[in-house]
């Protein structure tokens, strides 16, 4: 057994990494499976949306000049010519003293300039009450009374009003949400340009470990990381390649590290026992930039490259992996798909219901609840108290520069959810 030789602080860790990501280069795939996905290109427009006037209100489309001077006790009648309907549109011009009737989102008319809505319109009945206008309905050549007055341009969508060919609907860089994808599909879009996802290999380690889910048994524990690192790097983008836990062995560590794989981050072993061989590893088959961090939990975290691969070196015990794999490993995920390197969570400032101690020097990674609007803190070491982060509400950092924070203080809260 030796100690870490020097820690390297959190900041040159981070100066480290953030030299070696880029974003992976752009694929194309159908919009259908693009929600959520990052776009590699500004998205422009070739044509308007909507590519025609239309109607806005269901009624009848006209010269509104036509309407001048109606009211409920002043009714103007109105000769029928036809109708249009959406994806029907009526064939001819419409003249002063004439009306089509018209759908919400029917073309309008040439020669109409308005909408009179269906409300203010009333069908007139030539023919008697059992006429064919009966029950409001009327056949052409029939005659409505306009009970009200439109202005010109009334209930009418200009073309174009949504998007005009030649803009820029969306630029790169966006990630996809429904509504995003529904505009690509208004103007055509049916393929998108998006940054590929980076390819993630978890090598989670150890000879005590059982597969997840297993009722853990004498001297063994199921695995919490695997499952719990898969859901991290879905949440940033990644995918995610598990095939199994990962014996304490050179040549299992080894094919680990070699996967095909734009990231590998290993859980377990990072440390400086004689049965840590993951940094050896790393440092024979490639480069060992970062090992040993200064900050708590995580310190024995590790940080390096394999060939293309950044390989992340997480400790075994599950808040050491979480914590070193929010500050780390899913940075560098989220860059590489072209996401923002930010936390994904969310924070508040709240007052601390009782100090928190840190010696200065190392970065510490506290959980904490809210209790009535108050932050108060649940523990900062217990690196293997994995109910620690499910009993917190989030987590306060006390930077390294600091000795911590008084009670009464306000702090940053990063919420978990």
């Amino acid at each position: 057994m030796r100690g870490f030789a020097k820690r390297h602080t959190v900041a040159q860790a981070l100066q480290w990494l953030d030299m070696q990501l880029r974003t992976l280069e752009p694929e194309t795939i159908p919009l259908s499976t693009a929600a959520g996905r990052v776009l590699a290109r500004d998205v422009s427009s070739d044509v308007d949306v909507p590519g025609f006037d239309r109607a806005t209100m269901d009624g009848f489309a006209l010269v509104a000049s036509s309407t001048e001077g109606a009211g409920p006790y002043s009714r103007l009648p109105l000769i029928v010519v036809g109708d249009s309907m959406p994806g029907r549109p009526f064939d001819g011009v419409v003249r002063s003293g004439e009306a089509v009737r018209v759908m919400t989102g029917a073309p309008m008319p040439g020669g109409a300039d308005a909408v009179l809505p269906a409300e203010f319109a009333e069908v007139e009945d030539p023919d008697g009450p059992d006429g064919p206008a009966k029950a409001g309905h009327y056949i052409a050549g029939h005659y409505i009374s306009a009970l009200g007055t439109v202005s010109p341009g009334k209930h009418v969508g200009r073309r174009g009003e949504d998007i005009t060919s030649g803009t820029t609907i969306l630029e790169r860089g966006r990630t996809l949400r429904a509504q995003d994808i529904g505009l690509l599909s208004s103007v055509g879009q049916g393929q998108i340009s998006v940054v590929r996802r980076p390819r993630v290999r978890l090598a989670i380690t150890g000879n005590e470990l059982l597969p997840a889910g297993t009722r853990p048994a004498g001297f063994q524990i199921a695995d919490a990381n695997g499952p719990m690192l898969s859901a991290l790097v879905e949440r940033d983008g990644g995918v995610v390649d598990f095939p199994g836990l990962v014996r304490d062995d050179r040549q299992s560590i080894v094919d680990a590290l070699h996967a095909d794989a734009d990231i590998v981050i290993v859980s377990g072993g990072s440390s400086v026992g004689v049965e840590d061989l993951a940094p050896t590893l790393v440092a024979e088959h490639g480069e060992l930039a970062v090992h040993g961090i200064a900050m708590r939990p995580s310190s024995p975290t590790g940080l390096g490259r394999l060939g293309h691969r950044l390989i992340f070196l997480l400790p075994g015990n599950p808040v050491s992996s979480l914590c070193a794999y929010d500050f780390f490993a899913g940075r560098a995920i989220r860059a590489l798909g072209g996401r923002a390197t930010a936390w994904p969570y969310r924070s508040i400032r709240a007052k601390l219901n009782r100090k928190i101690s840190s010696p200065v020097g190392r970065l510490d990674y506290a959980r904490v609840r809210l209790e009535d609007g108050l932050v108060e803190p649940l523990a900062v070491g217990g690196a293997s108290v994995l109910s620690s982060t499910t009993r917190a509400d989030g987590f306060v950092i006390v930077e390294d520069d600091s000795e911590g924070f008084a009670e009464g203080a306000e702090v940053d809260v990063w919420l978990y959810d």
